[in-house]
């Protein structure tokens, strides 16, 4: 069988992951994702599997792959908002992903990405390089107000990890878990609105859909406080972009703290690289040795298994 894999986190991390897709005598090709659809169209009818990143799997992606050889995408990962789900149930091409495998990591990144903007971590480490002794003034996190849209597995996470920050924890999402939410002394909201003014700081933690796409836009920044931090770990598309770039230039005691962007990998020119504001990292939220591993394994084993069926 042929396999091509996509996912550059896989294919950069050493691990039993691995050693696990090599025993299976699969004839494998990798090519470094996230793909195009105009570079999976002319190949992907090789393929009988694929383990994944976030390539296009378009509806014409995946029908040249059933007129091949396709029967399994297998995505290393959660979001699934690359691939046309419906057109894959149409064919009769089955798709997984990896739920769960990420959630601790991702959560951590957060506060990296927080920890680094509110104590200056960047410009104090390139300033102690360059021989100087730079010292900004910080911010705590203590009894600070985090907003967690998305109350998800790594909405979960980024919440516990707040409260032992000794921050005020809000949270939205479309179902309450009333015993996580009491145990935890998370203050609930029915309403995306009624939570953002209250807060300082936001973090999105929401698959990409039609409903969720650009959920925070023009009309949910004029809500924010003046100094409110966006943390954003789950998709690029969640932000309205253009929205954001106006309102960054309005509000400049804003932050916008990224893992995610509209377009991956990121263009030299894209409009947000020159904002001092804005921090970005390159989609490594998940990217630690022990997820890569529990991530990839998960990936193999539900490529084997559908394969096998």
């Amino acid at each position: 069988m042929r396999i091509l894999l996509t996912s550059t986190s896989f294919q950069d991390t050493p691990g039993d992951h691995h050693r696990l897709l090599n025993e299976q005598g699969f004839h494998i090709d990798m090519l470094r994702g996230p793909l195009k659809a105009e570079v999976l169209l002319p190949i992907i009818h090789q393929y009988e599997g694929i383990i994944c990143g976030d390539d296009e799997y378009t509806r014409e992606v995946l029908t040249a792959g059933k007129n091949g050889r396709l029967k399994v995408v297998s995505k290393y990962g959660i979001g699934l908002d690359k691939i046309d789900l419906a057109a894959a149930a149409e064919l009769g091409i089955r798709v997984t992903n990896c739920p769960g495998a990420n959630h601790t990591t991702v959560a951590e990144h957060v506060f990296a990405l927080l920890l680094s903007y509110c104590k200056h971590i960047p410009d104090a480490v390139f300033s102690a390089r360059q021989g100087e002794w730079t010292r900004h003034t910080g911010i705590e996190l203590l009894g600070k107000r985090i907003g967690i849209i998305g109350l998800g597995k790594i909405g979960k996470e980024v919440a516990l990890r707040a409260r032992a920050f000794a921050m005020q924890v809000h949270a939205f999402d479309q179902h309450q878990d009333m015993e996580f939410n009491t145990a935890h002394q998370i203050q609930f909201h029915h309403s995306v609105d009624t939570m953002i003014p209250q807060v300082d700081i936001i973090s999105l933690h929401l698959n990409l859909q039609a409903s969720t796409r650009h959920i925070i836009n023009r009309a949910r920044f004029a809500l924010m406080k003046e100094e409110v931090i966006l943390i954003n770990t789950a998709r690029g598309e969640l932000v309205d972009q253009d929205a954001l770039i106006a309102h960054l230039d309005t509000r400049k005691k804003m932050a916008y703290l990224t893992d995610v962007l509209n377009e991956e990998p990121m263009p030299p020119n894209h409009p947000l690289h020159a904002l001092s504001q804005v921090f970005i990292t390159p989609h490594v939220g998940s990217r630690t040795f022990e997820s890569v591993v529990r991530q990839g394994s998960m990936a193999v084993n539900n490529l084997i298994s559908n394969l096998n069926n």
